[in-house]
């Protein structure tokens, strides 16, 4: 069968993968037992605030606490204060922030409960430079990883070696209250250690691998902070440290889960599926031309599936800057993908971002497909420029090609979506 709407079936792959994050249903299946003593609340990410809001419907009791989220990312609550600060830049209002929620947990007692809701985006939203680095250092480590290229799991390496909250130290400061992490993933691979540097979950990174990262990418980061990271008073707590001994972590939503759920949608409306991964990394332009020759290959020889389909896959690619232009990760692997796919007919893509926001606009995404180029060209474009100046948001916002879903309160990751046929 052909679609009549591709643009709408996309969208509504997108609105299915979000539905399967929902926090609400997440949480509710992995409430932990009410403690003798407090309930504490505690979180960090893009989706925590949704996430605190899901909790007051479950919670059958008292409870108290703080979440800090992205500005605009704000949910209505009764009980837990939600405080909202600068993403994916620092800023003093997520520095007063993590001392805040610091605070929260200090004094309590083995009888006392700490409930922690993490989420994609808690790295950027909780600064809190350790021995004498400051905020403006951290902005800089935070400015320097976003434009190196390194995949999100050697940028939390070298964070948390860097904080006084990253890392686990949030939960061993609530110590010897037990932690309780629920845990919506934005990481390929779903380590919990990972998601927002872990501030309730200790990894296994040491500052010895943090420094070769640092090296591995390239990444010019203050003198300051290269100082502070080869001394020992920045390596992080180990996960086998007694303090974390009574802690549990769930996972309650993943990309993987939402790509089944985007499968399954495709598949009712009478398109196969295929799930090409939901952990691709690397540098989005790069994936792009993978992506870009399997659509080729099916559209012209169907192999090695037949079309009509639709190919979805997850993860988290990468941009290294060398332009000043306006994007994020997915509309540069759109407008990359557009350039090889152009004057194909028959494929339609999307790319977004699950939080509903692509970099630093509003957008979470764009549409591509083989009219594209022509039509930046026919704007006065110059496809490739743009792409070599790291401007694709200009690009597709040009041709009116943006995806503007809004905040979804939820993230795992990304979702790419290809229909050929």
């Amino acid at each position: 069968m052909t679609v009549s709407d591709p643009r709408a079936f996309l969208t509504s792959l997108f609105d299915a993968a979000v539905r399967a994050a929902d926090p609400l249903t997440g949480i509710r299946a992995h409430l932990p037992a009410k403690p003798k003593g407090r309930t504490i609340v505690i979180g960090a990410g893009k989706g925590s605030a949704q996430m605190a809001a899901a909790l007051e419907q479950c919670w059958d009791g008292p409870l108290e606490g703080l979440v800090v989220t992205r500005y605009g990312f704000a949910a209505p609550c009764r009980h837990i204060e939600i405080i909202e600060a600068a993403h994916p830049v620092p800023d003093e209002a997520g520095l007063v922030a993590s001392k805040r929620l610091l605070k929260v947990v200090e004094g309590l007692t083995e009888d006392d409960l700490v409930i922690a809701l993490i989420s994609g985006g808690g790295s950027a939203l909780l600064p809190s430079p350790a021995g004498t680095l400051t905020l403006a250092d951290e902005i800089a480590v935070n400015k320097a990883l976003l434009a190196s290229g390194a995949p999100i799991s050697a940028m939390n390496v070298i964070r948390k070696h860097l904080s006084t909250i990253k890392g686990g130290r949030l939960a061993a400061a609530a110590y010897p209250a037990k932690v309780v992490s629920l845990v919506v993933s934005d990481i390929p691979g779903d380590d919990p250690a990972l998601v927002a540097s872990g501030p309730t979950v200790p990894g296994a990174g040491t500052r010895a691998e943090a420094l070769d990262l640092i090296a591995l990418y390239r990444i010019d980061l203050p003198a300051a902070v290269i100082a502070h990271i080869q001394q020992p008073q920045a390596d992080a707590p180990r996960p086998d440290d007694p303090r974390f001994a009574r802690n549990e972590v769930h996972l309650i939503a993943s990309a993987g889960v939402s790509l089944e759920a985007a499968a399954k949608v495709a598949r009712e409306a009478g398109i196969e599926a295929a799930i090409l991964s939901d952990a691709i990394e690397g540098e989005a332009r790069e994936a792009a031309h993978v992506h870009a020759a399997l659509a080729r290959e099916i559209l012209n020889r169907d192999r090695p599936f037949a079309k009509p389909i639709v190919l979805l896959s997850g993860g988290e690619t990468t941009v290294t800057l060398t332009g000043k232009g306006k994007g994020g990760r997915n509309s540069e692997f759109l407008l990359s993908l557009a350039i090889d796919i152009d004057g194909h007919a028959g494929i339609h893509a999307m790319a977004a971002d699950t939080d509903g926001i692509d970099g630093s606009e509003d957008n979470a995404g764009a549409f591509a497909d083989a009219t594209t180029v022509a039509r930046l060209r026919k704007a006065g474009l110059v496809p490739a420029a743009m792409l070599r100046n790291n401007d694709a948001w200009t690009a597709f916002s040009a041709i009116g090609d943006l995806f503007v879903p809004g905040p979804t309160g939820t993230n795992v990751n990304d979702i790419r979506a290809i229909l050929i046929g």
